[in-house]
């Protein structure tokens, strides 16, 4: 390959590696060309897979930043890098070696961390993004539901309230103030008859006549 060429080769390396949500590295020897294409196609739009040189991997991982991927880079390599869900494209390698033995996951790269081959199987063991998102949407339905009855139960409960209090209110009105009523005053503020209610004003009259008196010599 010509200079150019693998500069190219490991740019385009460079970029997947940093755009994959993760990458999966294998060896593929002994697996027919209909055999890759099969596993290509159980990808979908999750992930690509393409045969890559060890030592412009090895390049292209250092560039983007990924250190100890060297151990793993031994033998033919081809590697799956994920765009899409990782559980589903982990769970179409696992499923895919167990009928095609000579596919082997080597490691892998998640996160910017080297996993080992066991961590990279772990993953097919993880629920799908699809499934996540379900379970995600039910808790929140539920929790929602949760959250309606609290706020309906009090509202409820005082709309009971105030239907009683407004019936018993009805047959007795003093249970809300006597409202519509003048407020009656106190017993010791209303004269008892009308003498006494112009009795402040009958002293000074009084004493105004015995200043007029004469006085006896």
């Amino acid at each position: 390959m010509a200079r150019p060429d693998k500069a190219a080769a490991v740019e385009e390396l460079k970029e997947s590696f940093t755009s994959a949500n993760a990458a999966v590295l294998t060896e593929y020897r002994g697996i027919t060309v209909a055999g890759l294409q099969e596993l290509r196609r159980s990808f979908a739009n999750d992930a690509t897979y393409a045969i890559a040189k060890n030592t412009l991997t090895q390049i292209a991982a250092r560039d983007a930043g990924i250190e100890g991927l060297e151990e793993y880079l031994t033998g033919p390599t081809a590697i799956a890098f994920i765009t899409g869900d990782v559980a589903t494209v982990a769970k179409g390698l696992r499923d895919f070696a167990k009928d095609n033995p000579h596919l082997v996951i080597k490691g892998g790269v998640m996160d910017g961390r080297v996993l080992g081959a066991d961590e990279v199987k772990k993953l097919a063991n993880l629920e799908s993004r699809e499934v996540l998102l379900a379970k995600l949407a039910g808790a929140m339905q539920a929790n929602l539901s949760k959250a309606v009855y609290l706020i309906a139960a009090p509202l409820s409960q005082a709309a009971r309230v105030l239907g009683a209090l407004e019936q018993a209110a009805g047959e007795n009105p003093s249970l809300i103030g006597g409202a519509g009523e003048a407020a009656t005053p106190d017993a010791d503020q209303v004269p008892d008859t009308a003498e006494d209610a112009s009795a402040p004003d009958a002293a000074p009259a009084a004493e105004a006549q015995d200043d007029a008196a004469p006085v006896a010599e």
